[in-house]
Protein backbone atom coordinates (compact mmCIF):
# COMPACT_ATOMS: atom_id res chain seq x y z
CA UNK A 1 0.00 0.00 0.00
CA UNK A 2 1.19 3.28 -0.87
CA UNK A 3 1.57 6.16 1.15
CA UNK A 4 -0.62 8.30 -0.34
CA UNK A 5 -3.93 6.49 0.28
CA UNK A 6 -2.71 6.42 4.02
CA UNK A 7 -2.36 10.70 4.12
CA UNK A 8 -5.75 10.40 2.18
CA UNK A 9 -7.74 8.10 4.20
CA UNK A 10 -6.31 9.17 8.10
CA UNK A 11 -8.16 12.39 8.97
CA UNK A 12 -5.05 15.15 9.52
CA UNK A 13 -5.70 18.21 11.52
CA UNK A 14 -3.63 21.57 12.30
CA UNK A 15 -4.10 22.39 15.74
CA UNK A 16 -3.30 26.04 14.59
CA UNK A 17 -6.51 26.12 12.50
CA UNK A 18 -9.61 27.96 14.61
CA UNK A 19 -11.33 24.95 14.15
CA UNK A 20 -9.65 22.25 14.56
CA UNK A 21 -10.15 21.64 18.77
CA UNK A 22 -13.69 21.29 17.69
CA UNK A 23 -13.14 18.71 15.13
CA UNK A 24 -10.81 16.71 17.21
CA UNK A 25 -13.46 16.47 19.51
CA UNK A 26 -16.38 15.17 17.52
CA UNK A 27 -13.71 12.47 16.19
CA UNK A 28 -12.34 11.37 19.58
CA UNK A 29 -15.82 11.55 21.35
CA UNK A 30 -17.28 8.39 22.65
CA UNK A 31 -20.58 7.67 23.99
CA UNK A 32 -20.80 4.53 25.96
CA UNK A 33 -23.83 2.09 26.00
CA UNK A 34 -26.28 4.44 24.22
CA UNK A 35 -28.15 2.10 22.29
CA UNK A 36 -31.68 2.12 23.91
CA UNK A 37 -32.27 -1.81 22.77
CA UNK A 38 -29.04 -2.64 23.94
CA UNK A 39 -30.41 -1.76 27.10
CA UNK A 40 -33.41 -2.85 26.87
CA UNK A 41 -31.97 -6.71 26.29
CA UNK A 42 -29.82 -5.88 29.46
CA UNK A 43 -32.44 -4.64 31.86
CA UNK A 44 -34.15 -8.34 30.92
CA UNK A 45 -31.50 -9.99 31.84
CA UNK A 46 -30.99 -8.50 34.94
CA UNK A 47 -34.31 -8.91 36.00
CA UNK A 48 -34.28 -12.64 35.18
CA UNK A 49 -31.48 -13.01 36.87
CA UNK A 50 -32.29 -11.58 40.22
CA UNK A 51 -35.59 -13.24 40.26
CA UNK A 52 -35.02 -17.01 38.98
CA UNK A 53 -31.41 -17.15 40.35
CA UNK A 54 -28.98 -20.17 38.74
CA UNK A 55 -32.29 -21.09 36.25
CA UNK A 56 -31.44 -17.86 34.42
CA UNK A 57 -28.24 -18.08 34.72
CA UNK A 58 -28.07 -22.01 33.13
CA UNK A 59 -30.64 -20.66 30.49
CA UNK A 60 -28.61 -17.90 29.40
CA UNK A 61 -25.50 -19.65 29.38
CA UNK A 62 -27.12 -22.17 26.68
CA UNK A 63 -28.26 -19.40 25.08
CA UNK A 64 -25.47 -17.33 24.90
CA UNK A 65 -22.35 -19.95 25.59
CA UNK A 66 -24.09 -22.46 23.81
CA UNK A 67 -23.11 -25.09 26.36
CA UNK A 68 -24.65 -26.63 29.89
CA UNK A 69 -21.62 -27.26 31.90
CA UNK A 70 -21.80 -26.58 35.60
CA UNK A 71 -21.15 -23.21 35.89
CA UNK A 72 -18.57 -23.06 38.84
CA UNK A 73 -15.02 -24.53 37.66
CA UNK A 74 -12.94 -26.12 40.65
CA UNK A 75 -9.57 -25.04 41.36
CA UNK A 76 -8.38 -28.02 40.38
CA UNK A 77 -9.23 -27.20 36.75
CA UNK A 78 -7.05 -24.20 37.28
CA UNK A 79 -4.13 -26.09 38.09
CA UNK A 80 -4.54 -28.69 35.49
CA UNK A 81 -4.87 -25.35 32.85
CA UNK A 82 -1.59 -23.69 34.26
CA UNK A 83 0.16 -27.25 33.73
CA UNK A 84 -0.85 -27.45 29.98
CA UNK A 85 0.07 -24.29 29.41
CA UNK A 86 3.82 -23.26 27.64
CA UNK A 87 5.98 -23.18 30.28
CA UNK A 88 7.81 -19.66 28.93
CA UNK A 89 4.12 -18.39 29.25
CA UNK A 90 3.90 -19.47 32.51
CA UNK A 91 6.93 -18.11 33.49
CA UNK A 92 5.43 -14.61 31.99
CA UNK A 93 2.88 -14.79 33.38
CA UNK A 94 4.32 -15.26 37.09
CA UNK A 95 6.75 -12.66 36.69
CA UNK A 96 3.96 -10.01 35.67
CA UNK A 97 2.21 -10.73 38.38
CA UNK A 98 5.06 -10.00 40.96
CA UNK A 99 5.78 -6.92 39.64
CA UNK A 100 1.94 -6.10 39.42
CA UNK A 101 1.68 -6.78 43.01
CA UNK A 102 5.17 -4.94 44.01
CA UNK A 103 3.75 -1.83 41.59
CA UNK A 104 1.05 -2.05 43.97
CA UNK A 105 1.99 -2.37 47.18
CA UNK A 106 3.62 1.42 46.80
CA UNK A 107 -0.16 2.26 47.10
CA UNK A 108 -0.91 0.54 50.31
CA UNK A 109 -3.09 3.23 52.46
CA UNK A 110 -2.89 3.30 56.03
CA UNK A 111 -4.95 4.39 58.99
CA UNK A 112 -4.41 8.45 60.26
CA UNK A 113 -5.19 10.57 62.74
CA UNK A 114 -4.57 13.75 63.98
CA UNK A 115 -5.76 16.06 67.79
CA UNK A 116 -6.51 19.24 66.97
CA UNK A 117 -6.25 22.69 68.87
CA UNK A 118 -9.65 21.60 71.40
CA UNK A 119 -8.09 17.86 72.08
CA UNK A 120 -10.42 16.40 69.11
CA UNK A 121 -9.25 13.17 67.95
CA UNK A 122 -9.82 13.38 64.16
CA UNK A 123 -9.04 10.95 61.39
CA UNK A 124 -9.93 7.84 59.06
CA UNK A 125 -9.95 4.17 59.17
CA UNK A 126 -9.40 1.84 56.08
CA UNK A 127 -10.87 -1.65 55.51
CA UNK A 128 -10.43 -3.67 52.74
CA UNK A 129 -14.08 -4.87 50.69
CA UNK A 130 -15.16 -7.69 51.84
CA UNK A 131 -16.19 -9.40 47.96
CA UNK A 132 -14.74 -8.76 45.26
CA UNK A 133 -16.56 -9.82 41.33
CA UNK A 134 -13.46 -9.58 38.36
CA UNK A 135 -15.13 -9.46 34.97
CA UNK A 136 -12.46 -11.59 32.70
CA UNK A 137 -13.43 -10.93 28.68
CA UNK A 138 -13.95 -13.98 26.83
CA UNK A 139 -14.81 -15.34 23.26
CA UNK A 140 -13.03 -13.33 20.30
CA UNK A 141 -10.19 -12.99 22.60
CA UNK A 142 -8.74 -14.63 25.79
CA UNK A 143 -6.69 -11.92 28.29
CA UNK A 144 -5.37 -13.25 31.14
CA UNK A 145 -3.24 -10.23 31.58
CA UNK A 146 -6.63 -8.72 32.67
CA UNK A 147 -6.90 -11.57 35.38
CA UNK A 148 -3.41 -10.37 37.05
CA UNK A 149 -4.61 -6.40 36.42
CA UNK A 150 -7.84 -6.87 38.33
CA UNK A 151 -6.81 -9.32 40.55
CA UNK A 152 -2.93 -7.55 41.92
CA UNK A 153 -4.67 -4.61 43.71
CA UNK A 154 -7.67 -6.64 45.32
CA UNK A 155 -4.86 -8.89 46.92
CA UNK A 156 -2.58 -6.00 47.90
CA UNK A 157 -5.90 -4.24 49.62
CA UNK A 158 -6.51 -7.40 51.41
CA UNK A 159 -10.22 -8.29 50.18
CA UNK A 160 -11.76 -11.37 51.99
CA UNK A 161 -12.57 -12.77 48.80
CA UNK A 162 -12.30 -12.76 45.14
CA UNK A 163 -14.73 -14.00 42.38
CA UNK A 164 -14.22 -14.39 38.77
CA UNK A 165 -16.64 -14.71 36.02
CA UNK A 166 -15.13 -15.45 32.78
CA UNK A 167 -17.89 -16.69 29.63
CA UNK A 168 -17.39 -20.25 28.01
CA UNK A 169 -18.30 -20.37 24.79
CA UNK A 170 -18.87 -23.77 23.46
CA UNK A 171 -17.75 -24.75 27.26
CA UNK A 172 -14.27 -23.66 26.49
CA UNK A 173 -11.94 -21.82 29.09
CA UNK A 174 -9.07 -20.44 28.35
CA UNK A 175 -5.78 -22.53 29.82
CA UNK A 176 -3.92 -19.07 30.42
CA UNK A 177 -6.75 -17.15 31.51
CA UNK A 178 -7.26 -19.81 34.21
CA UNK A 179 -3.63 -20.36 34.62
CA UNK A 180 -3.48 -16.74 35.59
CA UNK A 181 -6.40 -16.92 37.99
CA UNK A 182 -4.79 -19.62 40.02
CA UNK A 183 -1.08 -17.51 40.07
CA UNK A 184 -3.03 -14.29 40.70
CA UNK A 185 -5.05 -16.19 43.93
CA UNK A 186 -8.60 -15.98 42.99
CA UNK A 187 -10.46 -18.23 45.28
CA UNK A 188 -13.53 -18.94 43.00
CA UNK A 189 -14.10 -18.91 39.13
CA UNK A 190 -17.48 -19.10 37.65
CA UNK A 191 -18.10 -20.16 33.79
CA UNK A 192 -20.37 -17.57 32.85
CA UNK A 193 -20.64 -14.04 31.18
CA UNK A 194 -22.33 -11.00 29.41
CA UNK A 195 -25.00 -8.91 31.61
CA UNK A 196 -26.28 -12.65 32.90
CA UNK A 197 -22.76 -12.74 35.04
CA UNK A 198 -23.09 -9.35 35.83
CA UNK A 199 -26.45 -9.87 37.40
CA UNK A 200 -25.03 -12.51 39.56
CA UNK A 201 -22.62 -11.01 40.94
CA UNK A 202 -24.61 -7.63 42.00
CA UNK A 203 -27.76 -10.05 43.09
CA UNK A 204 -26.45 -13.21 43.91
CA UNK A 205 -27.99 -16.32 42.88
CA UNK A 206 -27.80 -19.87 44.81
CA UNK A 207 -24.37 -20.77 43.46
CA UNK A 208 -22.89 -17.23 42.63
CA UNK A 209 -22.59 -14.99 46.14
CA UNK A 210 -23.26 -11.05 45.77
CA UNK A 211 -20.04 -9.00 45.56
CA UNK A 212 -19.47 -5.58 46.64
CA UNK A 213 -17.83 -4.18 43.61
CA UNK A 214 -17.56 -5.28 39.92
CA UNK A 215 -14.46 -4.56 38.37
CA UNK A 216 -12.82 -6.03 34.78
CA UNK A 217 -13.37 -4.84 31.12
CA UNK A 218 -16.07 -6.64 28.67
CA UNK A 219 -18.61 -5.37 25.51
CA UNK A 220 -21.44 -3.58 25.39
CA UNK A 221 -23.61 -5.91 27.00
CA UNK A 222 -21.17 -5.89 30.35
CA UNK A 223 -20.95 -1.92 29.98
CA UNK A 224 -24.42 -1.45 30.34
CA UNK A 225 -25.11 -3.88 33.02
CA UNK A 226 -22.34 -2.05 35.29
CA UNK A 227 -23.63 0.64 34.51
CA UNK A 228 -27.43 -0.71 35.37
CA UNK A 229 -26.51 -2.58 38.63
CA UNK A 230 -24.22 0.54 40.17
CA UNK A 231 -25.85 1.66 43.05
CA UNK A 232 -26.62 -1.54 44.55
CA UNK A 233 -22.60 -2.61 44.01
CA UNK A 234 -19.55 -0.42 42.88
CA UNK A 235 -17.88 -0.55 39.67
CA UNK A 236 -14.74 0.50 38.37
CA UNK A 237 -15.62 2.32 35.17
CA UNK A 238 -17.68 2.37 32.38
CA UNK A 239 -14.94 1.61 29.42
CA UNK A 240 -15.03 2.82 25.91
CA UNK A 241 -13.11 1.67 22.93
CA UNK A 242 -8.78 1.51 23.53
CA UNK A 243 -7.29 4.70 22.65
CA UNK A 244 -3.86 5.93 22.18
CA UNK A 245 -2.40 9.33 22.08
CA UNK A 246 1.87 9.72 20.56
CA UNK A 247 3.49 12.70 20.71
CA UNK A 248 6.38 12.53 17.98
CA UNK A 249 8.98 14.70 17.20
CA UNK A 250 12.44 14.60 15.14
CA UNK A 251 14.30 12.37 17.61
CA UNK A 252 11.78 10.18 16.86
CA UNK A 253 11.70 6.39 15.62
CA UNK A 254 9.37 6.48 12.89
CA UNK A 255 8.53 2.43 13.01
CA UNK A 256 8.75 2.65 16.73
CA UNK A 257 5.84 5.57 16.57
CA UNK A 258 3.62 3.27 13.61
CA UNK A 259 3.90 -0.06 15.74
CA UNK A 260 3.04 1.67 18.76
CA UNK A 261 -0.02 2.98 16.90
CA UNK A 262 -1.08 -0.21 15.34
CA UNK A 263 -1.01 -2.08 18.91
CA UNK A 264 -3.89 0.22 19.87
CA UNK A 265 -5.80 -0.02 16.54
CA UNK A 266 -5.16 -4.08 16.97
CA UNK A 267 -7.63 -4.47 19.39
CA UNK A 268 -10.82 -3.81 17.77
CA UNK A 269 -12.27 -1.90 15.15
CA UNK A 270 -13.51 0.59 17.52
CA UNK A 271 -9.85 1.42 18.92
CA UNK A 272 -8.50 5.11 18.06
CA UNK A 273 -4.88 5.92 17.39
CA UNK A 274 -3.74 9.62 17.86
CA UNK A 275 -0.20 10.76 16.18
CA UNK A 276 0.55 14.37 17.70
CA UNK A 277 3.27 15.37 15.59
CA UNK A 278 6.14 18.46 16.24
CA UNK A 279 7.57 17.38 12.82
CA UNK A 280 6.14 17.27 9.57
CA UNK A 281 9.16 15.37 8.73
CA UNK A 282 8.36 13.01 11.08
CA UNK A 283 4.86 12.48 9.75
CA UNK A 284 5.68 11.77 6.41
CA UNK A 285 8.35 9.04 7.98
CA UNK A 286 5.78 7.84 10.10
CA UNK A 287 3.14 7.27 7.37
CA UNK A 288 6.06 6.16 5.41
CA UNK A 289 6.75 3.13 8.36
CA UNK A 290 2.76 2.23 8.23
CA UNK A 291 2.46 1.79 4.38
CA UNK A 292 5.89 -0.63 5.07
CA UNK A 293 4.71 -2.59 8.31
CA UNK A 294 1.37 -3.25 7.75
CA UNK A 295 1.19 -5.79 5.59
CA UNK A 296 2.83 -7.91 8.24
CA UNK A 297 0.27 -7.83 10.77
CA UNK A 298 -1.63 -10.71 11.93
CA UNK A 299 -4.34 -8.72 12.68
CA UNK A 300 -4.14 -6.03 9.61
CA UNK A 301 -8.10 -6.29 8.69
CA UNK A 302 -8.94 -4.70 12.19
CA UNK A 303 -6.02 -2.31 12.26
CA UNK A 304 -7.14 -0.76 8.56
CA UNK A 305 -11.01 -0.56 9.49
CA UNK A 306 -9.40 0.85 13.14
CA UNK A 307 -7.21 3.45 11.16
CA UNK A 308 -9.89 4.31 8.75
CA UNK A 309 -12.85 5.05 10.76
CA UNK A 310 -10.90 6.39 14.26
CA UNK A 311 -7.03 7.63 13.95
CA UNK A 312 -6.54 11.07 13.62
CA UNK A 313 -3.08 12.78 12.40
CA UNK A 314 -2.56 16.55 14.51
CA UNK A 315 0.66 18.58 13.47
CA UNK A 316 1.33 20.52 16.14
CA UNK A 317 3.61 23.68 15.98
CA UNK A 318 5.03 23.89 19.44
CA UNK A 319 5.20 21.72 23.18
CA UNK A 320 2.75 24.78 24.56
CA UNK A 321 0.14 23.24 21.81
CA UNK A 322 1.32 19.79 22.21
CA UNK A 323 0.17 19.49 26.02
CA UNK A 324 -3.08 22.05 24.99
CA UNK A 325 -4.34 18.76 22.90
CA UNK A 326 -3.45 16.37 25.56
CA UNK A 327 -5.24 17.85 27.87
CA UNK A 328 -8.25 18.14 25.69
CA UNK A 329 -8.34 14.32 24.72
CA UNK A 330 -7.25 13.06 27.98
CA UNK A 331 -6.45 10.01 26.44
CA UNK A 332 -6.24 6.35 28.02
CA UNK A 333 -2.63 5.98 27.06
CA UNK A 334 0.09 8.85 26.37
CA UNK A 335 3.41 8.14 24.90
CA UNK A 336 5.72 11.25 24.55
CA UNK A 337 8.17 9.80 22.24
CA UNK A 338 9.74 12.83 22.15
CA UNK A 339 13.37 13.82 22.77
CA UNK A 340 12.85 15.70 26.42
CA UNK A 341 9.51 14.05 27.17
CA UNK A 342 10.03 14.63 31.08
CA UNK A 343 9.64 18.49 30.22
CA UNK A 344 6.86 17.89 28.21
CA UNK A 345 5.00 16.15 31.23
CA UNK A 346 5.23 18.96 33.06
CA UNK A 347 2.60 20.57 30.96
CA UNK A 348 0.09 17.46 31.26
CA UNK A 349 -2.79 17.80 33.29
CA UNK A 350 -4.98 14.46 31.97
CA UNK A 351 -4.03 11.34 30.89
CA UNK A 352 -4.77 7.63 32.30
CA UNK A 353 -1.16 5.99 32.07
CA UNK A 354 2.01 8.04 30.46
CA UNK A 355 5.06 6.59 28.91
CA UNK A 356 8.22 8.81 28.89
CA UNK A 357 10.64 8.14 26.22
CA UNK A 358 11.49 6.26 22.81
CA UNK A 359 11.96 3.24 25.30
CA UNK A 360 8.93 3.03 26.86
CA UNK A 361 5.90 1.74 24.68
CA UNK A 362 2.37 0.87 25.66
CA UNK A 363 2.17 -2.89 25.50
CA UNK A 364 4.76 -2.68 28.35
CA UNK A 365 2.54 -1.25 30.68
CA UNK A 366 -0.51 -3.42 29.11
CA UNK A 367 1.31 -6.38 30.21
CA UNK A 368 4.28 -5.98 32.57
CA UNK A 369 5.72 -2.77 34.12
CA UNK A 370 3.62 -3.13 36.76
CA UNK A 371 1.04 0.41 36.68
CA UNK A 372 -2.28 -1.09 36.08
CA UNK A 373 -3.73 -1.52 32.58
CA UNK A 374 -6.77 -0.58 33.48
CA UNK A 375 -7.52 3.13 32.64
CA UNK A 376 -9.95 5.46 31.96
CA UNK A 377 -11.24 6.04 28.42
CA UNK A 378 -13.02 8.23 26.46
CA UNK A 379 -11.91 11.72 27.90
CA UNK A 380 -12.77 10.27 31.26
CA UNK A 381 -9.02 10.79 32.81
CA UNK A 382 -10.17 14.66 33.39
CA UNK A 383 -11.59 12.97 36.37
CA UNK A 384 -10.29 9.15 36.96
CA UNK A 385 -7.59 7.30 37.86
CA UNK A 386 -5.85 3.71 36.77
CA UNK A 387 -7.52 0.75 38.75
CA UNK A 388 -5.56 0.82 42.06
CA UNK A 389 -5.40 -0.97 45.66
CA UNK A 390 -7.45 2.39 46.41
CA UNK A 391 -10.52 0.97 44.20
CA UNK A 392 -11.00 -1.91 46.81
CA UNK A 393 -10.90 -0.08 49.96
CA UNK A 394 -13.27 1.97 51.70
CA UNK A 395 -12.90 5.02 53.95
CA UNK A 396 -14.79 5.72 57.52
CA UNK A 397 -13.94 8.70 58.89
CA UNK A 398 -13.43 8.83 62.84
CA UNK A 399 -13.78 11.60 65.64
CA UNK A 400 -13.53 11.74 69.23
CA UNK A 401 -14.75 15.09 71.06
CA UNK A 402 -13.09 16.63 74.22
CA UNK A 403 -14.99 18.18 76.31
CA UNK A 404 -13.58 21.00 75.19
CA UNK A 405 -14.15 20.35 71.80
CA UNK A 406 -18.31 19.71 73.38
CA UNK A 407 -18.27 23.32 73.66
CA UNK A 408 -16.70 25.20 71.13
CA UNK A 409 -18.41 22.78 68.47
CA UNK A 410 -21.53 22.93 69.84
CA UNK A 411 -22.23 26.47 69.68
CA UNK A 412 -21.49 26.13 66.08
CA UNK A 413 -23.17 23.33 65.07
CA UNK A 414 -26.41 25.07 66.92
CA UNK A 415 -26.05 28.54 64.85
CA UNK A 416 -25.95 26.03 61.93
CA UNK A 417 -28.73 23.67 62.68
CA UNK A 418 -31.08 26.68 63.17
CA UNK A 419 -30.49 28.46 60.79
CA UNK A 420 -31.15 25.38 58.53
CA UNK A 421 -34.11 24.45 59.90
CA UNK A 422 -32.95 21.27 61.52
CA UNK A 423 -33.80 22.10 65.42
CA UNK A 424 -33.46 18.52 66.62
CA UNK A 425 -29.89 18.44 65.22
CA UNK A 426 -29.03 21.97 66.78
CA UNK A 427 -30.64 20.56 70.54
CA UNK A 428 -28.79 17.03 70.30
CA UNK A 429 -25.09 20.02 70.20
CA UNK A 430 -27.18 21.88 72.63
CA UNK A 431 -27.73 19.18 75.03
CA UNK A 432 -24.32 18.75 75.90
CA UNK A 433 -23.38 22.37 76.54
CA UNK A 434 -25.35 21.70 79.63
CA UNK A 435 -23.32 19.01 80.85
CA UNK A 436 -19.85 20.32 81.12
Amino acid sequence: MSVKPWRDVIRHLQWSDADAPTALALMTQWEAVADLQLNDTVNGVLAAVRSEGDVALVRFTEQFDRHRNALEIPAGEWAAARARIAPELEAALVAAGERVREYHQHQSAADWSYTDALGNSLGQRIRPLDRVGVYVPGGKAAYPSSVLMNVMPAKVAGVSEIIMVVPTPDGVVNDAVLAAADIAGVDRVFGIGGAQAVAALAFGTESVPAVDKIVGPGNAYVAAAKRAVFGRVGIDMIAGPSEILVVCDDSSNPEWVAMDLFSQAEHDEMAQSILVSLSPRMTTAVLDAMSRLLPSLERREIVEVSLRERAVIVDVASTEQACELINQVAPEHLELCVDDSTALMAGIRHAGAIFLGHRAPESLGDYCAGPNHVLPTSGTARFASPLGVYDFVKRSSVMQISAEGSQVLGQIASVLGRAEGLTAHARAAEMRLAHD
